[in-house]
């Protein structure tokens, strides 16, 4: 058992005299808290006490000490420490964990004979008599594996370490088999499976407070999200686990994380924040003479150096990280750089040797695969080879598409896209350049609303062929002018890239493109417009030149689309997403908002708009699901002192036998959830709302907490996903309803994404917080203008008019949150 370090009072730094018994809790219960240093400290100490009275409290001593070295990445000298005067444990247990560390320790350098010698003596030990510390020898088993590249074998010993861990009630090592576990399958590129792990490893590890295995966990956590394109959730978790282990004293798990925060840096182009990360981890592996960390964080600063055009430091990296290495990975990533180094310096025929080489090499993980064909591709369009570029392209989005029908959880699936951003941007912007506008449009759709395509069964995955090179993806045909003919509309179709940005106008008479900036200059103004928005000053009267400035860029180049009152959806693209458009200033014949020239609503894909206008829909009869006024759960969500009226204004729109109200404590989660809405044709909820930025699916509607249950007062979006829809359209009175981040092709994830997953054919969602006094009239004008027979897009303009034309709530700040989104 741990004592508890109450007990101990404030002697933080001194080691009792109270016997080894207790001497060696206390420092065992630093180690187990994260307390490394002290750890080793105390244990020092007690070794030094104990050396010469009692072998057996000593060599426990000793063995603690070199354990909590090992955790804090001092390898080398762990195994100086247990062969600093030539003797062995002579107790069994001793000797088996003596065994383990040294097999550990020898194998993080990279001494694999010595870690086999010691093993093999471990295991004829434990086939004697399989004792608690025979656990330790699975595990380290399975950590020789790792470092040699055997994730097969490395998986079984953990999966033996585990069960051997929960038989034997060792909780620090089924922790620990669970991060190891976490780690294999982030290696072998199960990146979901890695966060199930590693989840569980951090649970199992704070139910005993154990700070250590948490940071290792958290950590592990963070890398696995970066893998999955989850960047905001990856640099969260590796700065806390960072943080951590700089508090901890743990060197190793630092660097381990200072380096995955540079990787998220780097994508996020921060370079000057990468290369600090980078250069902290090669600083901590150098100190602890970590060879495979010293070359990983080596192989990072080539791959920064090529970011930043530093070519020959690029080269001088990626030779030493090769020289050095004994990780095919590592090897196979250093090869990449050394051909993008090639391909910059002109020499064509070694950079397309050494990119096939890796595409190739049977040992190929997926993303160094499409990594190498995507470099192919970019090679053999600087020479202008375009049918050899077009099949590379083709190459490494079939590649990425089949690693991607392999993520199986819905939220990793949202965010797995951003790993071939990229990849798509170039290819588009290729196509475009080949004067192959409609492909690309194509491509570009391909890669829109794909976890919500998928959902709703509108796209099947892709699947990798089994046995040679993947078979090239072919979006479906996409006749986007047809579209724009069944909807009754003009089309804004946008695509931001990274060197130039494009939007197509289409119209069932004809379609148009145009090219636009770079995807940094137009989403620096609608970042700095959205703040003005919700600010102070009337962005009208102000003649705001970011407004100004999105109209003549965004929409102006489209205008000969555009008759007066058109029908207009916008399919928008990246930080678009955030931007109401019905605010742009238009400049002539006097300053005005667009909403005043359009009616405009928003779609994610042309497939989504095609399939809600593809098939007849049986009218539903008229019925309203209206939820809301619910009694405050705390004082975090206060009641809306206008909800009744909101309420009582839309019911009258209904009769009583085609109307269902659930409100004050009646107004719960499980009232919308067990009431059958999907025979709803109208949904409308009146309450507070809550954006999970990290985690959107988490996002959730409030409403009256259930007395059973504490969370219970939490419509989540992933429990609306879970039951079936097909009303007409949900309204979200609520704050932040369409969620606060777009994710890389899918749009923005919340609660509008949501509902349109279920398979609502419409949902109107607040884009940033609503004010409780202005949306009851918004919301009374939007159901007059429904009675009337006005469509739900053309209802919410005359709405939003009614305020905007109106003396009190004219400012965008009160109409213009709200937007309707067209699902399928």
């Amino acid at each position: 058992m741990l004592l508890p370090l109450f007990l101990f009072g404030g002697c933080l730094g001194c080691v009792r005299h109270d016997g080894p018994e207790l001497a060696y809790e206390h420092a065992r219960s630093f180690f187990v808290h994260g307390n490394l240093v002290e750890s080793q400290r105390e244990a020092e100490l007690s070794w030094q006490r104990y050396r010469g009275s009692s072998s057996e409290w000593a060599w426990k001593f000793k063995l603690l000490e070199a354990e909590a070295m090992l955790w804090q990445g001092s390898f080398p000298e762990v195994s100086q420490l247990l062969n600093s005067d030539g003797t062995r444990p002579t107790e069994r247990n001793s000797l088996v964990r003596f065994l383990a560390l040294q097999a550990a320790a020898n194998a993080r350098v990279q001494d694999y004979n010595r870690a086999n010698d010691a093993l093999a003596e471990a295991d004829r030990l434990c086939a004697e008599n399989a004792d608690q510390s025979c656990g330790e020898v699975l595990r380290a088993h399975g950590v020789l594996a790792v470092q040699q590249g055997d994730t097969a074998a490395a998986s079984s010993f953990f999966e033996r370490s585990l069960s051997f861990a929960r038989n034997n009630s060792d909780r620090m090592l089924e922790a620990t088999a669970l991060i190891n576990l976490g780690l294999v399958s982030y290696r072998a590129g199960r990146f979901d499976e890695a966060i199930d792990r590693s989840q569980e490893a951090y649970k199992t590890a704070a139910a005993l407070d154990a700070l250590v295995l948490m940071q290792n966990a958290t950590g592990n956590l963070g890398w696995d999200y970066y893998k999955l394109g989850d960047f905001e959730q990856a640099l969260q978790a590796l700065a806390e686990a960072r943080n951590r282990a700089a508090q901890l004293g743990n060197g190793i798990g630092e660097l381990i994380w200072a380096r995955g925060m540079g990787r998220v840096y780097a994508e996020l182009n921060n370079t000057q924040q990468a290369a600090q990360s980078y250069q902290k981890a090669l600083d901590l592996a150098e100190k602890s003479n970590a060879k495979d960390e010293i070359n990983g964080a080596v192989l990072a600063m080539a791959w920064l150096a090529l970011q930043t055009g530093s070519i020959d430091n690029a080269a001088q990296y990626a030779d030493r990280a090769q020289r050095t290495s004994t990780n095919h990975d590592e090897d196979l990533y250093a090869a990449l750089v050394q051909g993008q180094v090639a391909a910059y310096r002109g020499n064509a025929v070694k950079a397309r040797q050494i990119f096939e080489s890796v595409e190739h090499d049977a040992a190929s993980k997926p993303q160094i695969k499409w990594e190498a064909q995507h470099s192919l591709a970019r090679l053999y369009e600087n020479l202008k080879q375009n049918e050899a570029a077009d099949r590379q392209y083709r190459a490494a989005l079939a590649t990425f598409e089949a690693e991607r029908a392999n993520v199986r959880h819905e939220d990793f699936q949202l965010s797995f896209l951003t790993n071939a951003a990229h990849i798509y941007d170039d290819y588009v912007h290729f196509l475009v350049a080949q004067g192959k506008s409609d492909d690309a449009l194509r491509w570009a759709d391909y890669s829109r609303a794909r976890t919500l395509s998928e959902g709703l069964g509108l796209l099947a995955h892709e699947t990798a062929k089994t046995g040679a090179r993947p078979a090239p993806v072919e979006p479906p045909p996409l006749n986007s002018r047809a579209v724009a003919a069944r909807a009754k509309t003009v089309i804004l179709y946008y695509w931001l890239g990274e060197k130039q940005s494009y939007l197509w106008a289409i119209a069932p008479e004809g379609s148009k493109l145009f090219s636009l900036p770079p995807r940094q200059e137009i989403e620096s103004a609608v970042q700095r417009y959205r703040k003005d928005l919700t600010g102070p000053l009337d962005v009208l009267q102000s003649a705001n030149e970011d407004g100004r400035y999105l109209f003549r860029t965004l929409i102006a180049p489209a205008q000969s689309f555009l008759p007066k009152d058109a029908k207009v959806f916008v399919i928008p693209d990246g930080n678009l997403n955030n931007l109401n458009f019905e605010t742009l200033i238009v400049p002539d014949p006097f300053p005005h908002f667009w909403i005043e020239d359009a009616v405009v609503a928003d779609s994610s894909s042309l497939r989504l708009l095609s399939a809600s206008y593809d098939h007849a829909r049986k009218p539903n009869r008229r019925s309203m699901l209206l939820i809301g006024n619910s009694v405050a759960p705390n004082d975090q969500y206060p009641a809306l002192p206008n909800a009744q009226a909101q309420m009582d204004g839309v019911a009258r729109h209904f009769p009583d036998a085609q109307r269902q109200v659930f409100s004050g404590s009646e107004a719960t989660p499980a009232a919308y959830l067990a009431n059958h809405p999907e025979q709803f044709s109208y949904i409308h909820f009146v309450a507070h709302g809550t954006a999970s930025r990290l985690s959107p699916l988490d996002s959730a509607i409030i409403l009256s907490r259930n007395p059973a249950e504490a969370d219970s007062f939490k419509l989540y979006g992933r429990d609306i996903i879970r039951h079936p829809l097909r009303t007409d359209l949900v309204t979200i009175s609520a704050c932040y309803g369409a969620g606060e981040r777009a994710f890389s092709g899918e749009g923005l994830v919340g609660l509008a994404w949501a509902f349109l997953r279920a398979g609502a054919h419409n949902v109107i969602a607040g884009l940033w917080e609503v004010t409780d006094a202005s949306t009851d009239q918004l919301m009374s004008r939007f159901y007059d203008e429904v009675d009337r027979g006005s469509a739900p897009d053309a209802a919410l303009r005359t709405a939003k008019l009614s305020l905007l034309h109106g003396a009190q709530f004219h400012n965008p700040f009160y109409w213009a949150p709200f937007q309707l989104y067209a699902g399928s």
